[in-house]
């Protein structure tokens, strides 16, 4: 289905800077009400990333209410997805994320003047969170697969590099970012600290590089998390202190409760303390926004 090019609106301006750019801080009251089905889904984003789950559940309804493009489903259903993983349900993510696959495969490029994100986009966002799926269940070698078929949508669009890897002066970056941030959790979780490293700081070199603060932010956590995994725990506490500072002054309050956790685990005594005090008020405010934790 093509999808006409909308109107451009100083509000769909706002929030697209709010899900992906240089203002994620902006709280529920202060952003725009939607003027189409897109700015829906960058409402459901910017909510999500603050930690505001019941709201960003409303806006994904709202979009699926009204819009019949396969390709903004498809992202509502992956951003369900990743509401249910970041509060620990992966299972249930994995059903989300199946059926944002299914509303745009087969994968095939949209025609030209297509106004925001396209198939090969959601289809990225489909593949990468069947592969964090698939990891936070526990199934390993499906997700090194999945990540290996979204290696394959991303390079369809020329973002591979003449050696085979993803080139970081290529278009689409959310999608590069983001299947390096699985890259590294996948390597994580099969003990393999060095690939787990290169894969955190390519995303971190290609967050810099894009408009959002909070793709920056959490490619800076999986750093952390890396050199703790490397055994350079002074590395990893400062850079999860930093990590930590930015989440409050933006109110990324998912990643606020992710770092916390992580200082939790590499500090001794009352900086430990500390930081488990914090992931747990940061826990406790986000099950009254509607998140519970598995």
């Amino acid at each position: 289905m093509f999808a006409p090019a909308l109107p451009i609106y100083t509000e769909s301006l706002v929030l697209a800077d709010a899900a992906f750019g240089s203002h994620p801080g902006l709280g529920a009251a202060e952003l725009p009400e939607p003027r189409n089905p897109l700015d829906s889904w960058h409402r459901a984003v910017i909510l999500g990333g603050r930690g505001d789950y019941a709201a960003a559940r409303t806006e994904l309804r709202r979009l699926r209410r009204s819009s019949a493009d396969p390709v903004l489903l498809s992202l509502a259903a992956s951003t369900e997805a990743s509401l249910l993983r970041q509060l620990g349900w992966h299972a249930r993510a994995s059903a989300a994320d199946g059926r944002a696959a299914a509303l745009i495969v087969p994968i095939h490029l949209d025609a030209p003047g297509r106004d925001g994100p396209d198939r090969l986009d959601a289809s990225c966002d489909a593949l990468t969170g069947l592969a964090a799926d698939a990891l936070g269940t526990g199934r390993l070698a499906l997700a090194t697969r999945l990540l290996s078929r979204a290696q394959d949508a991303i390079g369809a669009d020329g973002a591979l590099g003449p050696d085979g890897a993803l080139d970081i002066d290529q278009p689409r970056w959310r999608a590069r970012v983001r299947w390096h941030w699985v890259c590294a959790e996948t390597a994580l979780a099969s003990g393999e600290a060095g690939p787990a490293t290169v894969h955190a700081e390519t995303a971190l070199r290609l967050a810099r590089r894009s408009p959002s603060i909070r793709h920056r932010v959490k490619s800076l956590l999986l750093v952390a998390a890396a050199s703790a995994a490397v055994g350079e725990t002074t590395r990893a506490l400062s850079l999860a202190e930093t990590v930590t500072a930015e989440c409050r002054a933006y109110g990324l309050l998912p990643l606020r409760w992710a770092s916390a956790m992580l200082r939790a685990g590499v500090s001794v005594g009352s900086a430990a303390a500390d930081a488990t005090a914090e992931a747990a008020a940061c826990a406790a405010t986000i099950g009254r926004r509607g998140g519970r934790f598995r």
